[in-house]
């Protein structure tokens, strides 16, 4: 025993103990004659954004039974199926935490809740590696909120859905059509216990629009007292604020009297609502609309930041793009202006262009028109951002109301007329129009914030759906190609993070958003190369590139590039399964 290594090591007595002890243990094979791990689907070296924001590592994932099962260097390991993901990135599924994939009412072409497999598959959704979307926004949903779970869950989709109850749902159930005031203490107890209601029947939280009818009647207390039933279930308060500028889309000059709701009136609110709560508040597709309100956007973080710093819980989200309006049909000139308030129905009322011609013709009511078509145009981001996408005359097409006004010489007030009497005269606006009304810096500011997720504020589409926005069909690649790799407003590591794990933890997901063992494997597989938003404004329709394989719950939905409208998603309710935790 001289010699010996272990005599150098140990006093004679104890090295007899080892080797005592070594002879009881059971006798086992070498590592390497173990039986190799078998999974579902093995992602072989991939570079893995984790979703936390931190740098990628390269590692292989195992999936089985629709989860993670494995992460690391799986050397050996064998799979039903087997992706080779060398030189692609694989990130957690995209959170889509503002989507109107379902909005409430009966369904229809525009819902995922349709026995349509182009619709409940929600191709446009999936294929820009969305794997959750967080349903019923703007204060609007269906009722009662179990029957939308059921049809949901019957049919099958292909995200996950998460559903909000809307407060403007409950507002009216509560108060009917006399709800251009602020509620009774009955009326609010009354709503309180529909949103008890929604919440036990798998709501996970309330969406209000503020904004909107009815719920721009409402007050601060009314929402306080509606979302403080959401702390006892873990919920979420996601807001359509009152105005995303200097005054709400309703506010006309002509037509209001007093000093109207700002932006920073707005997000003043939301805080004060999760302030007063405790409750987890989003401001929602934040903003600083109109031209005169450009830059903003440095005011409203400062104040979302100090609440944060103060222990406040609330966050924002943003759509990647500079204009607002889902299918670009800015209207120039108000609607007073253009109704035929003494027609019996729709179908017996008089064209918007003979309602205007009739008038201008008295000049009080001219200057008034003229007044509100003046705001209009600053609050749609001024002449040279107000752009003709479809027009009778086909030379204005792809122009913007300060060129046309230019080619015409005259006042760009008088063009926004011209545009409406020359053009259809049974349209309101005579035409198509879309305004860029933010300013390009105000979305690079807040998309560097790192409490502001990202959102589509997008719903189902299809191609021949017609005009929609591009954020139908390209938010999550923009994100990443855009706004992180071309301009640099934040890190590519924040951007997969603002979709994963950042909107994962404002919605209380436990097991989504990240990349880690026994979380659900929704995962994308991307192109870093090739990953680009390719939806416009002339051609929304079209799918982004470089997302290679997207995966729901473990199952593909898009595989190899190709959307194979699979239905895996799941009904996700809150941590509380819908029974309070208090």
């Amino acid at each position: 025993m001289r010699n010996s290594p272990l005599s150098l090591r140990f006093p004679h007595g104890l090295l007899a103990l080892a080797l005592f002890l070594v002879s009881l243990a059971p006798a086992t094979p070498p590592l390497t004659a173990q039986q190799p791990e078998h999974y579902d689907l093995l992602i072989r070296g991939g570079r893995i954004f984790d979703g936390t924001g931190n740098p990628w590592f390269r590692a292989d994932i195992g999936v089985r039974d629709g989860r993670i099962a494995a992460l690391g260097l799986l050397a050996g390991a064998t799979a039903d199926r087997v992706i080779d993901a060398t030189g692609r990135y694989v990130s957690p599924g995209f959170i889509d935490i503002h989507s109107h994939a379902d909005d409430g009412g009966s369904g229809g072409r525009a819902t995922i809740r349709n026995d349509s497999t182009h619709r409940k598959a929600a191709p446009n959704i999936v294929s820009q590696g969305a794997t959750t979307v967080v349903v019923n926004q703007d204060g609007r949903s269906a009722w009662p909120i179990a029957e939308q779970r059921a049809t949901l869950e019957r049919q099958g989709v292909g995200p996950n859905v998460m559903m909000m109850v809307g407060h403007g749902t409950v507002r009216g159930m509560a108060m009917g059509d006399d709800f251009r005031r602020p509620a009774t203490p009955n009326e609010t107890a009354r709503m309180a216990a529909l949103v008890r209601q929604a919440l036990e029947e798998g709501a996970v939280g309330i969406s209000a629009g503020l904004e909107y009818v009815p719920g721009r009647w409402s007050t601060t207390d009314e929402v306080v007292a509606l979302v403080a039933e959401l702390a006892p279930y873990d919920g979420v308060y996601i807001s359509h604020e009152r105005a995303e500028g200097a005054d709400p889309m309703w506010y006309l000059p002509s037509q209001h009297e007093g000093t109207p709701p700002t932006l920073q009136d707005a997000v003043a609110e939301t805080i004060e609502i999760g302030r007063r709560t405790g409750v987890r508040v989003v401001a929602s597709h934040i903003k600083a609309k109109g031209v005169g309100y450009w830059g903003q956007s440095a005011s409203a973080i400062e104040m979302i930041q100090q609440a944060r710093d103060e222990g406040v819980r609330v966050w924002a989200d943003q759509y990647p793009y500079p204009t607002s309006g889902t299918d670009g049909r800015t209207v120039l000139i108000p609607r007073w202006a253009t109704d035929d308030e003494d027609a019996a129905s729709a179908a017996e009322a008089r064209p918007p262009a003979d309602m205007l011609e009739m008038r201008l013709r008295d000049p009080e009511t001219a200057a008034l028109i003229r007044t509100d078509i003046t705001h209009e145009i600053g609050r749609r981001g001024g002449v040279n951002r107000i752009v003709v996408f479809e027009h009778p005359n086909e030379e204005y097409v792809g122009k913007n109301l300060g060129e046309i006004a230019a080619e015409r010489g005259e006042d760009p007030i008088e063009t926004a007329i011209a545009l409406q009497l020359e053009g259809d005269r049974n349209r309101r606006g005579g035409g198509r129009y879309r305004g860029f009304s933010m300013s390009e810096d105000d979305v690079e500011n807040y998309a560097g914030q790192p409490w502001v997720a990202t959102a589509s504020d997008g719903g189902i589409a299809w191609p021949g759906d017609g005009p929609v926005h591009p954020r139908f069909y390209g938010t999550f690649p923009r994100k990443i190609r855009h706004y992180a790799l071309t301009v640099g407003a934040l890190s590519l590591e924040s951007a997969i993070r603002a979709q994963t794990s950042l909107p994962a933890r404002i919605m209380g997901l436990a097991d989504r958003g990240e990349i880690r063992e026994g979380y659900w494997a929704d995962l994308v597989v991307f192109d870093l190369e090739m990953i680009t938003d390719q939806a416009t404004f002339e051609q929304p329709h079209q799918h982004s590139t470089g997302i290679d394989h997207v995966l729901v719950n473990g199952e593909f939905v898009v595989e190899g590039g190709r959307i194979v409208m699979a239905v895996p998603g799941k009904v996700i309710v809150s941590r509380s399964g819908g029974r309070p935790t208090s």
